[in-house]
């Protein structure tokens, strides 16, 4: 069995492969091996991701097939349905890690602060139900003297909402508190770097 601190080595150093422009042969192999994960799975991560099509986690970690159970959903917000979906993974297959994986440039945090600013137009209902999730954790933000630093109050809502999805996790769900608090099961914060490729995991949980 694969523990959080080990899985999470795996990633980061799966994210050092891709920055480096190099794959893994093991990777690349487990495309021709669809029939082993028929009956069964073991992803080793749960990534809970934007739906950015710059950051597609299997890529980012160069994990193959199986190794990763990956949630995307613009803002990588956290609502009832994604909390369920790791719940999922954490109970039914015991993966031990969970990673809410933001990016830098994210659309979603971009169109949040528009609408606290007073820049944007209105969005659809639907969009307004996803600015609302992340609104919480940036709002703050935009009351310093950030707002005078687009570049900067970016930069610092995206990790801030990261932070808040995290958090979420860790305490929104008893299921998962019970088995953070077992020490199976450990929640980090991470960003992605368009521009480098890399990952820097910020916001690390100490294991159980």
């Amino acid at each position: 069995m694969t523990s959080a601190l080990e899985a999470l080595e795996r990633l980061k150093e799966g994210n050092r492969r891709y920055v480096s422009n190099v794959k893994s042969l093991d990777a690349l192999a487990s495309h021709g091996r669809r029939a082993d994960f028929v009956a069964e799975q073991k992803p080793i991560a749960v990534v809970l991701g934007c739906s950015d099509s710059r950051v597609p986690a299997e890529m980012v970690f160069d994990q193959g097939l199986g190794e990763l159970f990956v949630i995307r959903v613009a803002g990588n917000i956290v609502a009832p349905s994604q909390v369920g979906s790791v719940e999922f993974a954490a109970a039914r297959f015991g993966t031990p890690l969970v990673v809410v994986l933001g990016h830098s440039h994210c659309g979603a945090i971009g169109a949040t602060i528009d609408q606290l600013t007073g820049r944007g137009s209105s969005p659809s209902r639907n969009i307004r139900s996803i600015v609302n999730r992340i609104s919480p954790s940036i709002a703050g933000l935009v009351e310093t003297d950030l707002r005078d630093d687009p570049e900067a109050l970016m930069e610092e809502a995206v990790r801030a909402n990261v932070r808040a999805s995290a958090n979420h996790l860790r305490h929104g769900s008893e299921l998962l508190e019970q088995l953070i608090g077992e020490g199976t099961l450990m929640v980090v914060g991470a960003e992605y770097c368009l521009d480098s490729g890399r990952v820097d995991f910020f916001d690390l949980q100490e294991s159980a």
